[in-house]
């Protein structure tokens, strides 16, 4: 019975191509325009590392002035100093740990065809990549005992490695970054971050990291971070200066890999604060944080809230283009009545017409839906040519593909359900009359 139902609605939309023309477009484009922005706004929020989000926690503790606060919220520095990571590295209290901050460096290729260039990079400790995992294409990383002596060595970047070696295994080759040889420990592969979650404050949506270099190495060079740099006073004259400071620009996570070894972290850095006030340092009360990686992401603001209100601009869009389309399944209900009251005194029953024209609105929606999924690519397009810090996130996944029919499909049932309700109520008796 579905069959012959469907081959009645399909008969009576070609009846009229005008009108169900538009109203496939007009589904179409409400669609598109919801699910270009609901596409973005998934993947902005969705979690990064799902299966250990609950054990990455971002280190923060407020040493900041006393005469007013980091942030109006209260909220502690979303860095650290450069004693206090040093500090919390040696005491190696975390499952695993590590220390970073974001540098730029000319790199000058052995290839006479490269001009040199300037690449950005991370310097960090061997844990980073045990902590956040990314895949290595050739060789591995440093490990502990290099951090330890300070070693010139570097992990390269997928695209870093291609540009100089042509994608070759480089492993024990050696680079020139402003004028100093390292020596190539590991290349990573494709590494499909749709943000960098492990630097929020530097910028979530930025190009990925181009190397890797461990941090005793970056401080025993004496290179400056290139990333956000806070200070409620003046650090002094000199390197050794800065580093004594309480300047901020150190992003710290620690690896807790349950509940009871997160509170003893927490434990551990409320006691830590209180032997550094003994010292003089951290005026403020205690406000020592530790939030896992959908607590960081949320406390950071990584969706946007301009985003939020494009997704609810884009849905009110969407109601509008239902209305539309409710007022013109109505009128093409109504120019039908002469058919239903035949239909109804023949026998059918308000049930057979309801299913009959609500079929016949899904056929509508189902349309609307593939056409609106085209469109949502091109809008996605649109959003990565626009936004290019948003094109990792301005991509359709499987769950929205059928999150976009689906949508469609409901769209338009919930589109016909009042005019199919005011089609079933078409009386027989009137409607046949000479």
């Amino acid at each position: 019975m579905l069959t012959y139902y469907l081959q009645l609605g399909l008969r009576s939309l070609k009846r009229n191509p005008i009108l169900t023309a538009l109203m496939v477009v007009g589904i179409a484009l409400g669609i598109a325009a919801s699910m270009t922005t609901l596409t973005v706004l998934h993947l902005m929020g969705s979690n990064p590392i799902p299966w250990k989000s609950d054990k990455l926690h971002y280190v923060q503790l407020d040493n900041w002035s006393p005469d007013e606060p980091y942030s109006e919220d209260g909220r502690p520095p979303d860095q650290v100093t450069y004693r206090d990571a040093v500090a919390l590295m040696e005491a190696g209290k975390a499952d695993k740990q590590t220390v970073m901050f974001k540098l730029s460096l000319p790199i000058q290729p052995e290839n006479r065809d490269l001009k040199p260039f300037q690449a950005l990079g991370r310097v960090t400790y061997a844990d980073f990549f045990a902590m956040f995992e990314p895949r290595f294409k050739y060789g591995h990383a440093w490990n502990r005992d290099q951090d330890a002596s300070h070693a010139r060595v570097v992990v390269l970047g997928k695209d870093m490695n291609e540009k100089l070696f042509g994608g070759q295994d480089s492993v024990g080759k050696s680079v020139r970054m402003d004028g100093i040889d390292y020596t190539i420990v590991g290349v990573l592969d494709e590494w499909k971050l749709r943000f960098r979650y492990y630097d929020l404050t530097n910028g979530a949506f930025v190009d990925p990291d181009e190397f890797f270099m461990p941090f005793t190495t970056a401080v025993d060079l004496k290179r400056r971070a290139s990333g956000n740099n806070s200070c409620w006073k003046s650090p002094g004259e000199g390197w050794d200066a800065f580093l004594g400071s309480d300047c901020v620009w150190i992003q710290m996570w620690a690896q807790l890999d349950s509940p009871a070894r997160l509170a003893e972290y927490k434990a551990f850095l409320d006691s830590y604060v209180s032997e550094q006030k003994k010292l003089g340092r951290f005026p403020r009360p205690l406000n020592n944080r530790l939030l896992d990686v959908t607590e960081w992401m949320e406390d950071q603001r990584v969706v946007s809230r301009d985003v939020e209100v494009q997704t609810g601009l884009a849905f009110a869009f969407l109601v509008v283009c239902l209305v539309n389309t409710i007022g013109l399944l109505l009128a093409k209900f109504t120019r039908k009545a002469g058919e239903i009251g035949l239909r109804r005194a023949l026998g059918a029953s308000r049930r057979d017409v309801f299913t009959q024209f609500l079929i016949e609105s899904g056929v509508v929606g189902l349309s609307g839906g593939f056409l609106g999924l085209l469109l949502t690519g091109l809008g996605l397009v649109a959003v990565r040519a626009l936004y290019s810090e948003y094109r990792t996130v301005a991509q359709l996944d499987w769950m929205m593909v059928l999150t976009t029919i689906v949508l469609a499909i409901v769209a338009a049932l919930l589109a016909g359900l009042y005019p199919t309700w005011r089609a079933c109520r078409v009386q027989p008796a009137a409607q046949l009359k000479v």
